[in-house]
């Protein structure tokens, strides 16, 4: 469509070893017992996507106080979200024209840590919260037993939230904007299909967080909530791209985002 505009924000880096992104990068063997391991810089990003009926933010990135303490040190250790003090949701909208008021809906592709963080941003105010209905109640089932997943924390979203419920395989958020249910990294995890003026932009977020997992190689199992259901989600995407020739924007692939941003 002639009127959707896609911004990227950049809300900072973050560092990991590449085994947790791509299963079995360094792996040791009988004659090279010790290999290297490669540690390798990430990037969290949101959008703005801009259309004739609404301002949309996907996401919300980290909390701010990420490596203050706010992440528990395992987290931290894990992923370090190492400028999170640099790149509040507001300063980082600012930085490419927009404030939070101007956020007419929220789409949260998932609720782990590094996507919800500034969701308290929008506590107490009546902007819609888009989630799809297989993250919400698995992201409270995590967040407050010992089961589930370790990646949610219930600080960022447990808060006076308008929640929007996506139901489906895909829902139409406006004209030009199509959620997609992409199950696998996490139950309810969203992409989008955003029809850019001649330029289609295929969102699938985590569900490849570099370029070598749209190739077809899996995170580490400590990423995927269900691998099954990821190879489904994958072959979707590569399908949807086939069909509209859209460019595809990765979960935290910094070269690949450098390149569409």
């Amino acid at each position: 469509m002639d009127d959707i505009s896609v911004t990227f924000v950049d809300r900072g880096r973050v560092q990991a070893d590449r085994n947790f992104v791509v299963d079995g990068t360094s792996v040791a063997t009988a004659s090279n017992p010790h290999p290297d391991h490669e540690y390798e810089t990430y990037v969290v990003w949101n959008l703005v996507i801009e259309t004739p009926e609404q301002t949309i933010l996907w996401d919300t990135g980290s909390h701010p106080e990420a490596g203050d303490g706010y992440w528990p040190e395992p987290l931290y250790e894990a992923f370090a979200h190492v400028d999170a003090a640099e790149h509040t949701l507001a300063d980082d909208l600012g930085a490419v024209g927009y404030g939070i008021e101007d956020v007419d809906a929220v789409v949260t592709s998932h609720l782990h840590l590094d996507h919800a963080g500034g969701l308290y941003n929008f506590a107490g105010t009546d902007t819609p919260i888009y989630v799809h209905r297989d993250e919400l109640p698995f992201a409270y089932y995590s967040a407050k037993t010992d089961e589930g997943s370790i990646a949610y924390l219930a600080s960022d979203f447990d808060h006076d939230l308008n929640w929007q419920i996506v139901h489906g395989d895909s829902y139409h958020l406006t004209d030009g904007v199509e959620l997609l249910h992409l199950p696998g990294h996490t139950p309810g995890l969203l992409g989008a299909l955003v029809d850019r003026p001649s330029d289609p932009l295929l969102v699938v977020g985590d569900e490849a967080y570099v370029e070598a997992n749209y190739e077809g190689h899996p995170m580490a199992t400590s990423l995927l909530w269900n691998n099954g259901a990821w190879k489904d989600s994958l072959e979707q995407c590569r399908n949807i791209q086939r069909e509209t020739g859209a460019e595809v924007l990765l979960g935290h692939d910094l070269s690949a985002f450098e390149a569409l941003a």
